[in-house]
């Protein structure tokens, strides 16, 4: 059972950058799925969330307007659109999913993390 975030990558303030999270062991559809963060020096931070009980979809207002979380059933994979990339954007980005039926309040709540990917935003 395993996540695998990937598409990480160096790039210029207001760039674009996509990341993938492909699940193997398990099927997505049955968990809530998250996108976290965690910049140099801080903690880990919630970006994205799509619940498993309505698939409604909440961001961090940080990244409002400008990420976007989307999944592919058939790929069993997930996706992180970031546009209008910032410097403070900068992290290791990780996927991880809980059974829980909605976003949960604390990170702690996800049950099973991804290996991040490194996304580096700068001139």
């Amino acid at each position: 059972v395993q996540l695998q975030a990937s598409g990480g990558g160096l790039v210029q303030p207001g760039d674009s950058l996509r990341l993938s999270c492909a699940a193997s062991g398990f099927t997505f559809d049955y968990y809530t799925i998250g996108w976290l963060r965690q910049a140099p020096g801080k903690e880990h931070q919630g970006v994205s969330c799509i619940s498993r009980s309505d698939g409604r979809t909440t961001y961090a207002d940080s990244v409002k307007g400008r990420f976007t979380f989307s999944r592919d059933s058939a790929k069993n994979t997930v996706y992180l659109q970031m546009n209008s990339m910032k410097p403070e954007d900068t992290a290791v980005y990780y996927c991880a999913v809980t059974l829980g039926s909605s976003c949960p309040q604390s990170l702690y709540e996800y049950s099973r993390w991804g290996r991040g990917t490194q996304v580096t935003v700068s001139s």
